[in-house]
C-alpha cells in the first residue's frame, strides 16, 4: 500500500523551464557567455543549479566565474521564478484526490531549498505538502537517496510504502538508490525513452494515471 508520494518538482509538478532558462541566460550574459534557447535547457536541468551552470557554460568555468554566475542566477531567479512557471494540467486535481485517499505527498528536488519552498508556496497555496525538500547542504543531491529516505523517516513512513514520481533518469536512479517504487511521467522535460533506458517500467501519461497506480500499488521496485 502506498502511503506517501514523493514528487520531483521541475518537469513533474511544474513547468518551470522558461524561468530556469531566463535566469541562467541572464547569469551567462552577465559574464559574457553565449545564451541558449529555452528548449536547449531540457537536457541541462535536473542535477541542480551548479551542474546547470557548468552545462550552460560548456564546462569552461573557473571557480571565481562560476561563483558569480550562481550568484547572478539566484538574484534573478528569486525575483522571476514564477513569472512563467505553472503547475501542469491536472496536477492540482491529482493532489486533491491524494488527500481524499489519505495519501501524503511531498517534494524532493535538486532545486535549492529556498526556491523549492518558495515556488510550492506560491503555486500551491491551498495544498498541504507533508514536506518540501530542495537541495540542502547537509544532504547529497539526487540521485543520492538521502532526500527520499530523510522525508520518509521524518514522516514515519516505511520505504516500502513510498512511491517516487519524476521525469528524468536522475529520478529513476534516485528511486533505485532509495529502494522505493518509481513512476515516471511522460509530460516532463525529458523523454520516455530516457526513462525506460534508465530502468523505469511504469510511466504515467496523465496525473490521473498516478492515482490509478497509487490505488493499485502495482509498481515493482
Amino acid at each position: 500500500m502506498i502511503k506517501l508520494c514523493i514528487f520531483d518538482l521541475d518537469g513533474t509538478l511544474i513547468d518551470s523551464l522558461a524561468d530556469l532558462a531566463g535566469a541562467m541566460n541572464h547569469a551567462l550574459k552577465s559574464e559574457g557567455f553565449d545564451t541558449h534557447p529555452v528548449e536547449s535547457y531540457r537536457k541541462m536541468v535536473g542535477n541542480g543549479v551548479s551542474v546547470l551552470a557548468d552545462r550552460a557554460a560548456g564546462g569552461r568555468l573557473t571557480p571565481e566565474v562560476k561563483e558569480r554566475i550562481l550568484a547572478a542566477f539566484s538574484d534573478y531567479y528569486v525575483e522571476h521564478c514564477v513569472e512563467h512557471t505553472l503547475p501542469y494540467d491536472g496536477i492540482p486535481k491529482m493532489l486533491d484526490k491524494l488527500s481524499e485517499m489519505g495519501v501524503l505527498y511531498a517534494v524532493n528536488s535538486n532545486k535549492p531549498d529556498l526556491f523549492s519552498k518558495l515556488i510550492v508556496k506560491v503555486l500551491f497555496p491551498l495544498f498541504s505538502f507533508a514536506q518540501v525538500w530542495g537541495k540542502k547542504k547537509e544532504y547529497d543531491p539526487k540521485p543520492s537517496p538521502d532526500g527520499v529516505k530523510g522525508i520518509a523517516e521524518e514522516l514515519g513512513v516505511s520505504l516500502d510504502e513510498v512511491l517516487y514520481i519524476g521525469d528524468s533518469d536522475v529520478d529513476v536512479y534516485t528511486a533505485k538508490n532509495a529502494s522505493v517504487r518509481f513512476c515516471g511521467v511522460s509530460w516532463g522535460f525529458r523523454s520516455v525513452e530516457e526513462l525506460r533506458a534508465a530502468g523505469a517500467s511504469v510511466i504515467a501519461d496523465t496525473p490521473e494515471d498516478i492515482l490509478r497506480i497509487v490505488r493499485s500499488s502495482g509498481v515493482e521496485k
